[in-house]
């Protein structure tokens, strides 16, 4: 697609993109696309009349959160996606040639506020990189037998908090809690020593299932908007002692960080991907009849306070074993009911090299392999100062989607 708009050619957010997100202005919240450098006004572009042809809510992108936008339905939100294209189009002159709405409408992406772009009522983070849950295993248990045995069989999940999910930029508190050395009879209380990022994708549920219906697989991707990239931060010294036997607690629920624009799953479909072969055969329920997977780079980085900066994973969302349509038809197949802006999130995304591992525990095998940065320190896991930067992006003939980056900063705990 060539626009009459300037989008640089190595933007994530080319025409081909066109997310959705949530921003502030004046003060006021709004709904917004993101084009090249531009964020796109879509409640100016609305009460212009450039949508006229779809039947959508006076003050739907007036709103806080896209909550209400996306329970329009797909044959809503895609058409409204369209007609965004079309604006920006080299042959469309309905905005191009009205001055007066491009002022109002297109904002520079630099230092616009970015808030987040849904109410999550709940959060589920599952457990479905065969990579990373194989490392964890290794490490902790019996290298021999390192998945336990219902790994293979379900994708493996636990209820997170949703309201300390937060939206790039937002700092985090170093955790405290418990934690009990091994030479240790009791346990202590205190900061965490051993803070770590997760390297994750998560998808945002976009239609509503009755309590006591579930959704199929091959119906699953019709009941999801979009995906963001998540970093679902980790106390790895508290999640040891707390975790038996009833999961993780203090050690998660301090902090998730999301990229702020949704990345549709229209703008995802040309980047489908083969899922890993699963051995054993899957139950009925799980089988999947075509590609569910995609082909998503992901990128870890860490900033140090003297602004040293350093990669340290490179990995890919196509090496989940689950795929989120199994994830979800799962998630539902005993009647829960999912509603419109849950989240889910794929859980540690690993690739099969260490340079793709996608957490501090793996890449520095639990801190025995420290990480030397440019400004001469070294890393085991995050320090108080230290930022973190995840990125995505998927590239294929010439046509890049990106979702942006999420960035968080670790203050000392309080």
């Amino acid at each position: 697609m060539i626009s009459w708009f300037e989008i640089p050619e190595d933007s994530d957010f080319s025409l081909a993109n066109i997310p959705f997100g949530i921003f502030r202005t004046e003060g006021r919240p709004r709904a917004a696309t993101r084009i090249g450098d531009s964020v796109i006004d879509l409640d100016v572009l609305h009460k212009a009349g450039l949508f006229s042809g779809i039947n959508l809510p006076e003050e739907i992108f007036s709103q806080s959160v896209l909550n209400d936008f996306i329970a329009l339905g797909k044959p809503t939100t895609n058409r409204t996606r369209e007609r965004i294209q079309e604006l920006f189009d080299a042959s469309n002159g309905e905005l191009r040639d009205n001055w007066a709405t491009r002022v109002d409408a297109i904002r520079k992406a630099d230092g616009t506020d970015m808030l987040m772009p849904v109410r999550v009522g709940d959060y589920t983070d599952f457990y479905s990189s065969r990579e990373h849950a194989t490392n964890v295993g290794t490490m902790f248990r019996d290298p021999n037998n390192a998945l336990l045995p219902n790994w293979l069989h379900i994708p493996v999940g636990y209820h997170g908090r949703a309201s300390s999910i937060v939206i790039s930029g937002t700092p985090l508190h170093r955790p405290k809690g418990q934690t009990k050395a091994d030479d240790a009879e009791l346990p202590t209380f205190g900061p965490s020593r051993l803070l770590d990022f997760e390297l994750e994708m998560a998808f945002i549920v976009g239609k509503s299932n009755d309590l006591g219906t579930s959704v199929s697989v091959e119906e699953a991707e019709d009941h999801i908007f979009g995906m963001v990239v998540f970093n679902d931060w980790s106390a790895r010294d508290i999640q040891k002692w707390e975790y038996v036997p009833l999961g993780p607690f203090l050690a998660k629920n301090f902090g998730s960080s999301i990229s702020p624009w949704i990345v549709t799953m229209e703008a995802l479909e040309q980047f489908r991907s083969p899922s890993p072969k699963q051995e054993p055969a899957v139950l009925p329920y799980l089988e999947m009849k075509k590609d569910h997977n995609f082909d998503i780079n992901l990128e870890a980085i860490i900033e140090t306070e003297s602004g040293a900066a350093k990669t340290v994973s490179n990995s890919n969302f196509k090496h989940m074993y689950w795929s989120m349509a199994q994830q979800l038809a799962h998630h539902t197949i005993n009647g829960c009911n999912m509603n419109v802006g849950d989240m889910c999130a794929s859980g540690t995304i690993s690739g099969p090299t260490p340079d793709s591992y996608g957490s501090m525990l793996e890449i520095t095998w639990r801190g025995s392999k420290p990480i030397s940065m440019p400004d001469g320190t070294e890393r085991k896991f995050i320090q108080d100062g230290d930022t973190v930067i995840m990125k995505a992006f998927c590239e294929k003939d010439g046509k890049r989607v990106g979702f942006g980056e999420v960035r968080t900063k670790v203050l000392p705990a309080v």
